[in-house]
């Protein structure tokens, strides 16, 4: 007979937070039992989160789930510090009671996923403590390039620096390292060159198609945010500071579709929702002053307060074209392209060439994909990003739409499966 098998999910953030790191560890709960492995969550109590729950977000996790949760210092008296982090917040909390589960009964193995990525130094003592093996998840780099680029005595910069100390020992005990692209992985690898290669995976976040149950259950009274008169083409997702350059392309790309059909740009709406990734950001632009610079801010409207998940999907489903744009860096996926995709919306996308996102995009169809390989291939695309534009508002049905069988890989259920053989391979 064989026993029930366990992993323990360490994931500061999980909903009812809307914060993008919680799709992980939700599609993991969600769909591990699948693949014979019974997760228990540890997360911080959402009363110590700072931004405004998504209830319907939380009502998509499976109701038997265990979730354990600690208490954090309120951000209101750690920030006087110059801490906001939440697992820093909750770091002597985490700690001992992922110790105190670890010791008072059965977890196989312990998946931690960031960011934040502290929780991940908990790997130096956990298997030598308890035994058991830690899966170190990275949803985005600890060590990034734009981290690089801060002023050394920044907060940024200090923050990279830190990471730059403490990401190497974090790895030396994990028994596994996935991250969402083979690129970042290999990054990971040129830091590290001890790290074996047969101990990492890329495996993106994905989708879930059951999250399109939330459009029917949303109620029909909500007020949509965009015009029906309209032609309205959406981006949703935060604009990073290495997009910068992207949208100021797609913008160009808006210029010029102005100066060759004036009547079809005022039809033309291009939306920009959550930009500055937090809830209440409310006067954080930075789209708009790119508009600005290109003469087509009356052609734009940015938003920069994050939505919640169930309302960004809804507006995502009911415009007439998306638009998905990644970043100048290599092994950039945005997980949003999932969900974007789930919604069988057309869609003009527009990422580095080696990004794994931009890979599927082209395998999936459904839209018109630009990439580049360095700055003068990005400044050589305004004007077939304007014939994309054009072709987005005029003649969608041309586009068809994303094949759902090069996707099913990419589903949560898939990707909880390949974690399960992971955990079933460290036992």
């Amino acid at each position: 007979m064989t026993l029930p098998r366990t992993v323990l999910i360490v994931s500061p953030y999980f909903p009812p937070s809307n914060l993008a790191c919680v799709h992980r560890a939700r599609h993991l709960a969600n769909h591990l039992p699948a693949a014979g492995w019974t997760p228990v969550v540890l997360c911080v109590d959402d009363r110590f989160y700072e931004q405004e729950p998504d209830p319907l977000l939380g009502s998509l996790v499976s109701p038997g789930l265990e979730i354990v949760k600690v208490p954090a210092l309120q951000a209101r008296m750690t920030r006087r510090l110059g801490i906001g982090d939440l697992s820093l917040r909750a770091w002597s909390a985490l700690s001992s009671r992922a110790a105190e589960l670890l010791s008072t009964r059965r977890i196989d193995a312990v998946l931690i996923t960031g960011s934040p990525f502290y929780p991940m130094l908990m790997s130096r003592w956990i298997e030598p403590k308890f035994g058991v093996p830690v899966v170190l998840d990275f949803q985005d780099p600890w060590v990034s390039a734009w981290g690089g680029d801060q002023k050394r005595l920044s907060k940024a910069g200090l923050s990279h620096q830190l990471a730059l100390r403490l990401e190497g020992p974090a790895l030396r005990r994990a028994r596994f390292v996935t991250s969402v692209s083979a690129r970042q992985n290999e990054e990971l690898a040129a830091r590290h060159s001890w790290l074996d290669a047969s101990r990492m995976a890329a495996l993106p976040i994905g989708g879930d198609p059951g999250d399109l149950d939330l459009l029917r259950a949303m109620p029909g009274t909500r007020p949509s945010r965009l015009d029906p008169a309209m032609i309205n083409l959406s981006y949703v997702g935060t604009a990073l500071p290495r997009s910068q350059e992207l949208f100021r392309i797609l913008l160009k790309g808006l210029a010029t579709v102005r100066a060759r059909h004036p009547q079809l740009a005022a039809r033309l709406r291009l939306h920009f929702i959550g930009t500055s990734n937090q809830a209440n950001g409310c006067d954080t632009y930075s789209i708009r002053p790119l508009a600005e610079a290109e003469g087509v801010a009356d052609l734009v409207v940015e938003t920069p307060q994050r939505l919640a998940y169930a309302e960004a999907l809804q507006l995502m489903a009911e415009s007439q074209g998306l638009l998905l744009v990644g970043s100048d860096e290599a092994h950039y996926t945005a997980s949003k392209i999932y969900p974007a995709l789930l919604t069988q919306r057309p869609y003009l996308s527009l990422f580095h060439r080696q990004s794994s996102a931009h890979a599927l995009l082209t395998a999936a169809g459904g839209g018109i994909h630009f990439s580049f390989a360095d700055a003068s291939g990005l400044a050589g695309l305004p004007r077939g990003i304007a014939a994309g534009l054009e072709r987005l508002a005029l003649d969608p049905a041309s586009l068809g739409q994303a094949r759902q069988d090069l996707l099913e890989p990419f589903s949560a259920r898939a990707i909880a499966g390949r974690y399960g053989a992971i955990f079933d391979g460290l036992l």
